[in-house]
């Protein structure tokens, strides 16, 4: 890696092609979302080596539960088991972790363990990692816009004092910077719904490798794109 590459703050990634990865091998979706959840580990550590501040990956949307009930079951059955992993990966490696989405339609126990783990992790001064669980940006800009417009019929805010920091502060991501850099694997080229106020002056970078087969060598290839872009004028830098 050239030493010359000036890193991101803040990637975000939209994990996509754990199905198809699977598929491609004659095994269940379920097996891709397995390998796929061991990437996320070994990325979270590769980023933060590489000097990346924080990590943002879309795990589950608000779109994911219309698909076949078996496969929800086992991607909830993977959350668990996940936020167990996570917590001791975040004491390992002082990793600050936090939930991103509408939390209400996620089990107890899920809710729960979520909770323990951004109370535990808290203070923490390694990665930022933010996990996108039942989210969708329509549905927290609206989560937002209900917040406002209670504030505004209590009398805590003034419409005319309303600006973009106010709609910042009442998103799920609060106090976190805006994605420099987004990643979306296996070919695809949307952003599905993901962070939708915080990508309007993101790079996007899509490669056609599936999430399971991700690396650092991979990475490096995105912030590489992302080194070529002129992030002062938008657009690519003139050679």
């Amino acid at each position: 890696m050239s030493e010359e590459l000036i890193m991101p703050r803040h990637v975000a990634i939209i994990l996509d092609g754990n199905g198809r990865w699977a598929k491609a091998r004659h095994m269940p979706r379920n097996y891709g979302h397995v390998q796929g959840a061991k990437t996320v580990e070994v990325i979270c550590e590769e980023a933060y080596k590489m000097g990346i501040r924080y990590l943002t990956v879309y795990a589950f949307s608000t779109e994911n539960w219309n698909r076949p009930k078996d496969e929800v079951d086992a991607l909830m059955k993977l959350l668990r088991d996940y936020m167990k992993n996570c917590l001791k990966t975040a004491e390992k490696n002082r990793m600050c972790v936090r939930v991103l989405g509408d939390k209400s339609r996620l089990d107890p126990d899920i809710r729960e363990r979520i909770g323990e783990l951004e109370e535990a992790t808290k203070d923490n001064d390694g990665l930022h990692f933010q996990i996108a669980i039942n989210y969708g940006g329509r549905d927290e800009i609206v989560r937002a816009a209900k917040t406002l417009a209670a504030q505004a019929a209590a009398g805590q805010v003034l419409p005319e004092e309303v600006n973009a920091d106010t709609v910042s502060g009442l998103l799920d991501t609060a106090g976190i910077p805006d994605p420099d850099l987004l990643i979306r694997t296996c070919n695809e080229q949307r952003i599905s719904n993901f962070l939708l106020w915080q990508l309007a002056y993101t790079e996007f970078y899509f490669t056609p490798v599936a999430w399971p087969d991700f690396t650092r060598d991979e990475l490096i290839k995105a912030v590489e794109a992302y080194n070529r872009r002129d992030r002062k004028y938008g657009g690519l830098k003139e050679e």
